[in-house]
């Protein structure tokens, strides 16, 4: 939601035609990303940290990025340099060393990190929005001021392991287990996709209880002899995540290290409900990015001896960008405001998850379109984007899922078996 959008060069555009540079100045002056001004509906905190965050990134994300993406490996030296941000926080984390910050807030951090890099974004969204808050809402008091003032300062750095090789939109039917054994727990099984968990300090591993067949929660340290994890590769969304295929062989754990009020898969729900609002937000920063390349470029880009902003199929195309990530905007602040006022309800966090995967994918695929040849380089960043958005409509529950899990509201049907 800027007034003006980054300046092409600075996003790798080796060809562009510098004779129209003012002409895109003044477009974006004039026009910029909030295009129903949805930036006067932020408090001066919320614009605050949009600033703080898009200035970082600006500087130490962008020149980096595309050369660790392509060698899908992880920046690690950015983790003390977020760190001095302040920037982790949530609606409900602000007595743990936490910058206390409004849903909205949190949402304009995964904006701005994903409008440079869904990676960084997501590497951050897992840290924050489902170790910590996996403690934060599933741990005793004792546990919440154990683990969070540490990952608030991002000294300690979280995971978060529920999906299984068998089992991931069905997640509710986990195989791993966990069986008491006097004041320890020994937890057995397999877990698939965990983002940090190749290299976090300690993962938040979903088990189920083979005394009450209940989902329980376990704080596992990384260099647990138990636990061991590989680091998954070939994969072409969110390269620099580093996600893992987990194996749990006798893996033991003492009873304080167990959530204490996670006792059944509604509570895991409690947790993922949250997600789908940096979900919605970051799809919404990939399609302003997108947008903005798009929009530059094609004000730039010369064929048959004028721009191809001029033609009216990159007009319309452009236009379909706009309406897209205008109404992603409109639902993402409106899912924060609810958050904030309490109101907000699981079918309403699958709705926004939905629309704005869909319609992000969408967006970053026009914008790849619109620069032709060029747009399948990183050079110009579109096809990073448009890759990540592949992750961010899958995760977290896919696009069906969330479909089915609206559908089953407004009809009173089940679709599930």
């Amino acid at each position: 939601m800027s007034e003006q959008f980054s300046s092409f060069e600075a996003r790798g555009a080796k060809d562009a035609d510098p004779t129209t540079a003012s002409l895109v100045e003044d477009i974006a002056r004039a026009r910029g990303t909030d295009y129903f001004l949805m930036k006067d509906q932020l408090t001066d905190h919320e614009k605050e940290i949009m600033a703080k965050v898009r200035a970082f990134g600006e500087a130490e994300i962008l020149p980096v990025v595309n050369d660790y993406w392509e060698r899908a490996e992880f920046p690690f030296e950015l983790i003390p340099k977020l760190a001095e941000l302040n920037a982790v926080g949530d609606y409900n984390l602000g007595d743990c060393g936490c910058t206390p910050m409004t849903a909205v807030a949190n949402g304009l951090v995964n904006y701005e990190l994903s409008r440079l890099d869904g990676s960084i974004s997501t590497f951050f969204g897992v840290h924050v929005g489902l170790a910590m808050q996996s403690i934060n809402i599933l741990g005793s008091e004792e546990q919440r001021q154990r683990y969070l003032p540490a990952m608030a300062r991002m000294e300690k750095i979280g995971a978060f392991a529920l999906s299984e090789p068998d089992h991931g939109s069905d997640a509710v039917i986990l195989e791993a287990t966990a069986e008491r054994n006097g004041d320890e727990w020994v937890l057995n099984g397999r877990k698939r996709w965990p983002g940090n968990a190749v290299w976090c300090d300690f993962i938040v591993v979903y088990a189920r209880d083979t005394a009450d067949n209940q989902v329980k929660a376990f704080v596992v340290e990384r260099d647990n002899p138990g636990y061991a994890a590989t680091k998954i590769g070939g994969k072409m969304s969110l390269r620099i995540v580093q996600n893992a295929d987990i194996t749990l062989t006798n893996c033991l754990v003492s009873e304080d290290a167990r959530l204490q009020n996670c006792n059944s898969f509604k509570d895991v729900g409690k947790v993922l409900a949250g997600t789908r609002n940096f979900v919605a937000w970051a799809a919404t920063g990939h399609a302003v990015a997108a947008y903005e390349i798009a929009l530059t470029y094609a004000l730039r880009r010369k064929q048959f001896g004028r721009p191809i902003a001029r033609t009216q199929m990159i007009q319309s195309m452009l236009v379909e960008m706009l309406a897209d990530l205008t109404a992603m905007q409109l639902y993402s602040i409106r899912m924060g405001r609810l958050i904030d006022e309490g109101k907000v309800e699981e079918t309403m966090a699958a709705l926004a998850k939905y629309y704005c995967t869909v319609k992000g994918r969408n967006v970053c695929r026009l914008a790849r379109d619109v620069l032709g040849g060029n747009g399948i380089t990183l050079d110009f960043h579109v096809m990073r984007h448009l890759c990540d958005m592949e992750a961010l409509v899958t995760y977290e529950g896919t696009a069906e899922i969330q479909s089915l899990i609206v559908g089953r509201h407004i009809t009173g049907q089940s679709a599930f078996a």
